[in-house]
């Protein structure tokens, strides 16, 4: 609420500004009509004879098209009186017609008391037009922000040499912030001064070069001073690009010196073609040298060098980036691991940022699930990530209109890329409906005990199951044989319509000889038509001999786990033989996981009852969400034995396995056959040994833990989708009228990140902005969403609304003028510059708070600054330049009221960079912004005391009170 309390305060300055604005221009002109007749070397006001005016200054007054036309009716018009004031004061105030907007009229016999109401009338206008730019330029912001989002698929190798596969930006963040930000941060300011051109018959006008004089002027020294003490206390922001912004800072200063060398040094009073196409082009080397200096290319990958020792011992030379970007957050770089692109790099951090703020989201939430903590996540992520200039001017917009903050569409954007990323990793069983019809066995392995007499198999149908189905199956012979070990059996599957399973069941014959396991198999074929047989098609069935103790092994001999699984259950099977109760130890040992921080370590004895053929090892295992994981323990069973003869340990018949087996003779046999040799053992000596309980090959199994791949698979497409960019834009009509109707609150708590504090509601002031822009809104809805064509057709309808209502701007600007006497050149610099700039103050200003960085707040204000004058000054003189040529004529431009503000500017402008750059490497301070109270609040008072002196001392010159 106290950001949006700021306009109305600026509102309010502005119409006392008016008022002392007006009444000192109704002074001069009764000052000069007085002065009249004790010299005839001043001219009336607004009314230049050009003929009579020029002195030794070589000065000539910027004349309103207004006052022209008030020249040619008034050469002939014998009937005023020269000493009448009021006659006078009756001619200067008659307007002339604007490109769009009508005139109010009448022109003639108006009173002060009219003219007054008239320009308040005209300034409430302007400000409502400046709203309606405002948010129309941001639905043009976000077009842009999609444009530059577009990103393409690349390969990398990781830093253990694996393929990785990323998504990368095409757009250059310094190109896409000198070109298309640029031009959407400025485009009224560029458009007006086309504009002016075209509604003035391709003839000089003031407004629009006024306009992006005064808006630099303000952006420069204004907003860095607002930003110097919005910053927190005990907070500094610095510059990361800083080449990028010596680059851009001086073309901005460069801009001005050409604007003045054109217009007083080369060729005095005229702009020649070449010229205004030299400016022009001076836009894409602006472009192009940013691009060289923040990619080190050319002479700057041999500057700014330091030097190093690499893990060998060698004395290397680095890049100096960290210094550049932070000298306090600087890190040694401790080893090279080869060329990798930064996209890459940034990719990794943006993961190892992941994997943090989800460790600090689960120490502090440790009862919420993983889910809702990659949501919350997903969310801090996208609030963390770096923000372009459109994110931060419509984030100020939408809280200036009512439309609330952006964090909200953040956490609708985590919770919808969270839904979307399990949709993909998890698909449903309705994503197979439209698939063929697809049988096979579920399970496609048994195993049973010899004396199980008949077991069941069961046979699935997936895919469309909508159609009648029929499938044979037959048994066949493998190490057990048909009629000896097991029935055999032949037979027809039928599958009615919506029917997804079919069992059937097969015998096993059971005999009391001593044997070793033995399996069959059944196998599917001959489907009925459009039905396909996919694995597995063939079971296999195992028979376990349940005539001896038997041997006791784990299944595998390495096992890999995700470390999410939670509790790893490790099977240990009993096979050739399971009569009797046989206790098997286990325990776990560490291998290069550590128990208590990967694991859980577990320790016990696996029971196996009579006929009981497999037992399960159960380990937790401890999850910390790691993106990179590769550790490993180990499991043991020990030596099997018999259970005791006790109430706890005894087979179904109640009888120990000892006594009914284990007899004196029977155990001499064993222990007999025991101390022969292995080449001598017989087969009922080897049947013997077998009878014994005992471990087999695989007592020994590794487990090994690795990050989850769901989890890993998570965090890529995540942090894929991790782009503000994302927020801004809109996929639907239904969702900007929707945006364009609700009113919510602009709290900042949201985007704090602070979970404390409760959700507020709309307050008064929310719906009173609301409702005044409600118009606008409403009407900008109408505007294609950037999901169409990746934002192009939002692009090209934007900047044609914008064009549109900057022509009304225009035509009410140079209105408000004419009914308060106030010049063209006065109310740019002045009036349009500031209401064209104040929501990139807001957004300045939330960048500075919120950004690790100053580069949103100072970086794009030179660059913008050179982008204005280079595109707009310089796109409108090429056409009017052209235009003129072609009619064998040339392009007029008086520098006047202009020239004088370009040459001020441009040494104020050195005094400010200097200052900026002062503070930066004054160490005291350490940076552009924030830093000590003291110092902060001086810097921004120099700033602030140099525009407040450029608007005075510009006012002064248009008006004759100074001469240069």
């Amino acid at each position: 609420m106290q950001l949006l309390q700021k306009p109305i305060k600026s509102i309010a300055a502005c119409a006392l500004f008016l008022v002392f604005i007006y009444t000192t221009a109704q002074s001069l002109a009764q000052t000069k009509d007085v002065s009249r007749d004790y010299s005839q070397s001043y001219s009336r006001l607004n009314v230049t004879n050009i003929s009579q005016s020029r002195n030794s200054h070589s000065r000539r007054h910027l004349l309103q098209a207004a006052g022209e036309e008030q020249v040619e009716g008034e050469t002939d018009d014998e009937d005023v009186k020269p000493d009448d004031p009021g006659a006078d004061m009756e001619e200067v105030r008659t307007c002339s017609e604007g490109l769009v907007l009508p005139l109010w009229m009448p022109q003639k016999n108006i009173s002060i008391g009219d003219r007054l109401i008239r320009g308040f009338v005209y300034f409430l206008f302007l400000i409502y037009l400046f709203v309606g730019v405002s948010i129309i330029a941001d639905r043009f912001m976000a077009s842009i922000e999609a444009i530059t989002s577009i990103e393409r698929t690349v390969v990398v190798r990781g830093q253990n040499g694996e393929k990785q596969t990323m998504h990368v930006r095409i757009w250059n963040e310094t190109v896409a912030n000198l070109t298309l930000m640029a031009l959407g941060s400025s485009a009224p300011e560029i458009l007006l001064s086309v504009i002016e051109i075209y509604a003035k018959d391709f003839e000089s006008g003031d407004l629009g070069p006024g306009t992006i004089v005064g808006s630099a002027a303000y952006n420069l020294f204004m907003i860095i001073a607002v930003c110097m003490i919005w910053i927190p206390a005990g907070e500094v922001r610095r510059i990361r690009h800083l080449r990028v912004f010596i680059v851009t800072a001086v073309f901005s200063i460069f801009a001005y010196v050409w604007l003045w060398l054109i217009l007083s040094v080369i060729s005095p009073g005229i702009i020649e073609v070449w010229e205004a196409i030299v400016t022009l082009l001076f836009f894409p080397v602006t472009v192009i040298w940013a691009y060289i200096a923040e990619r080190r290319l050319l002479v700057y990958k041999y500057m700014d060098k330091n030097y190093r020792v690499n893990k060998r011992g060698t004395v290397v030379a680095g890049e100096h980036d960290q210094v550049e970007m932070d000298a306090e957050k600087a890190r040694t770089i401790v080893n090279f691991q080869g060329p990798r692109s930064s996209d890459a790099e940034a990719f990794d951090e943006a993961r190892r940022e992941y994997i943090t703020v989800l460790s600090e989201l689960r120490q502090k939430y440790p009862e919420a699930d993983l889910e809702q903590l990659e949501m919350m996540t997903q969310e801090q992520m996208i609030s963390r990530g770096s923000k372009s200039r459109a994110f931060y001017r419509i984030q100020a917009t939408r809280k200036m209109v009512g439309s609330g903050n952006l964090m909200r569409k953040i956490q609708e954007r985590a919770h919808s890329d969270l839904t979307e990323v399990k949709a993909q990793l998890h698909p449903t069983d309705d994503d197979y409906d439209d698939q063929p019809t697809r049988i096979y066995f579920e399970p496609g392995h048994y195993t049973v005990m010899e004396n199980c007499g008949e077991f069941e198999v069961r046979v699935v149908r997936r895919g469309d199951i909508s159609n009648y189905s029929t499938v044979e199956f037959e048994t066949q012979d493998g190490t057990a044989s048909a009629g000896t070990d097991y029935v055999g059996k032949r037979g027809v599957l039928n599958f009615p319509p919506g029917v997804d399973e079919q069992r059937f069941k097969i015998e096993v014959i059971d005999d009391d000889i001593f044997e070793e396991d033995e399996c069959f198999y059944i196998r599917l074929f001959n489907p009925s038509e459009s039905v396909f047989l996919t694995v597995p098609q063939i079971a296999t069935i195992m028979i376990l001999d349940d005539d001896h103790a038997g041997i006791f092994a784990f299944t595998e001999s390495n096992f890999e786990i995700s470390e999410s699984v939670g509790l790893y259950e490790i099977h240990v099977m009993r096979y050739s033989g399971a009569r009797g109760t046989v206790i098997v130890p286990y325990w776990t040992e560490d291998d290069t996981a550590v128990a208590g921080r990967d694991y859980e370590m577990a320790r016990g004895e696996l029971v196996f009852e009579n006929n009981d053929t497999q037992q399960i090892i159960t380990i937790p295992i401890l999850e910390q969400s790691s993106y990179e994981k590769d550790v490993s323990l180990k499991v043991h069973i020990g030596e099997p034995r018999l259970a005791p003869d006790s109430a706890h340990y005894h087979d179904t018949n109640k009888e120990s396995f000892f006594h009914r087996f284990f007899d004196d003779e029977l155990l001499a046999q064993i222990q007999e056959v025991e101390q022969k040799s292995p080449k001598d053992l017989t087969e009922l000596d080897r049947i013997l040994l077998l009878s014994k309980p005992r471990n087999g090959e695989l007592t020994t199994t590794h487990v090994r833990i690795r990050e989850s791949q769901e989890f890993k698979a998570t965090v890529d497409k995540l942090v894929a989708k991790a782009n503000v960019s994302a927020v801004l834009g809109t996929s639907s009509w239904r969702e900007q009228f929707k945006d364009a109707l609700t009113v919510v609150p602009a709290d900042e708590s949201e985007f704090d990140g602070d979970d404390d504090v409760e959700e507020e509601v709309p307050g008064c002031f929310n719906y009173i902005s609301h409702f005044i822009c409600l118009f606008w809104k409403v009407l900008f809805a109408f505007v294609p969403p950037t999901d169409i064509c990746g934002g192009y057709v939002t692009f090209v309808v934007s900047i044609f609304v914008i064009g549109v209502i900057t022509a009304v701007i225009g035509d009410a600007a140079s209105y408000f003028g004419c009914a308060l006497n106030i010049k063209d050149s006065v109310t740019a610099i002045l009036f349009v510059a500031l209401g064209t700039s104040i929501p990139d103050t807001f957004a300045s200003m939330i960048a500075a708070k919120h950004d690790e960085g100053a580069d949103n707040c100072i970086g794009n204000v030179t660059g913008s600054n050179a982008v204005n004058v280079f595109l707009g000054i310089g796109l409108a003189w090429s056409i009017a330049a052209i235009y003129h040529m072609s009619h064998g004529m040339t392009f007029n431009v008086e520098p006047g009221t202009i020239g004088f503000a370009v040459g001020l500017f441009c040494g104020e402008a050195l005094i400010a960079v200097a200052l900026i750059m002062f503070r930066r490497w004054k160490k005291s301070i350490g940076a552009e912004l924030g830093g000590p109270t003291f110092s902060k609040y001086v810097s921004a008072a120099i700033l602030m005391f140099l525009w407040v002196f450029y608007v005075v001392i510009c006012i002064l010159e248009a008006y004759d009170i100074i001469r240069v």
